[in-house]
């Protein structure tokens, strides 16, 4: 393969997330600054025959934000409710590379609602890992009003604004190894 073709296509063959080396992220507006959190669970798998695929499966109970309290909140109907819907699904309609660029078109489903997003980040070649077996790596970012899904929880500030905004960026930092 040419290093042109190479710069263009999607590794072949299935590779799942490598659990210690993969990250799945939200950020909100909170106030006056940025409010993060993440994921301690998940699984991405990008299945490269045919037409690419990426999936991924997030168990909302494995939120993970700086004060316990506020897990409970995340996971509560206000939010994630964990009891109704107790896990975060996405599956692409399209995966498309062009040179380090990739773009992912799916569908994303919160709460049991399932909605359009479009991801965009950057695609590494695939190397041998240090336990021999093929590695790359995919970031990806992607923005959703948190309205679209329900989550329509806010607070009034003394100065009459709102202390959550309504856009959450979306943000999965994977390393991929190849399934044997």
């Amino acid at each position: 393969m040419t290093t042109a073709q190479q710069e263009s296509t999607i590794p072949t063959g299935t590779w799942r997330s490598d659990p210690v080396h993969s990250t799945a992220e939200f950020s909100v507006r909170h106030a006056v600054g940025t409010f993060r959190g993440g994921f301690r669970e998940f699984e991405a798998v990008l299945d490269g025959a045919g037409e690419p695929k990426l999936t991924g499966h997030v168990p909302v109970d494995s939120v993970q934000v700086k004060e316990e309290n506020l897990e409970a909140h995340l996971l509560s109907p206000e939010f994630f409710d964990r009891d109704q819907t107790p896990v975060i699904a996405f599956e692409s309609k399209s995966v498309a590379r062009d040179d380090n660029e990739l773009i992912v078109e799916g569908e994303l489903t919160v709460r049991g609602v399932p909605k359009p997003v479009v991801a965009r980040g950057t695609i590494t070649d695939p190397i041998p890992g240090p336990d021999g077996n093929d590695r790359f790596g995919v970031e990806l970012q992607a923005v959703v009003d948190r309205h679209d899904y329900g989550i329509d929880w806010n607070m009034d500030l003394p100065n009459g604004s709102k202390i959550l905004g309504d856009e959450v960026t979306l943000s999965v930092h994977l390393e991929l190894v190849k399934a044997s």
